[in-house]
């Protein structure tokens, strides 16, 4: 049986590290579950309509992992914050654990 503890130990010591699940894949809810229990941000988008999920994927920024956000003429080709990352899968129905959501409004 695959063990993730490595994976997740590293994921977990940079910035952006996470855990994204979409479909397909192996172990999957072992794998998320001992994601969340360790404090992994995990984003699973399987709940979301397929087509929504692909237009994310494939026209949204990507998450930035160990790299500063960065903005290119391609939304596609960005790297936004995983906070940033995150609230659009949240804002697509996605099931999110570990990031808390985060408010437009300026703390009063």
């Amino acid at each position: 049986m695959f063990d993730p503890t490595e994976y997740i130990k590293k994921a977990k010591m940079v910035d952006g590290g996470h855990l994204s699940i979409g479909r397909g894949g192996y172990d999957i809810e072992n794998i998320k579950a001992l994601c969340i229990e360790a404090g992994l941000p995990v984003i699973d988008s399987r709940c979301v309509p397929f087509d929504l999920v692909a237009d994310l994927a494939v026209c949204g920024p990507m998450a930035a992992v160990g790299t500063a956000p960065r903005f290119f003429m391609s939304r596609a080709f960005s790297h936004v914050s995983l906070a940033e990352w995150v609230a659009s899968y949240r804002a697509s129905g996605a099931e999110i654990h570990n990031m808390p959501e985060v408010s437009d409004e300026p703390a009063s």
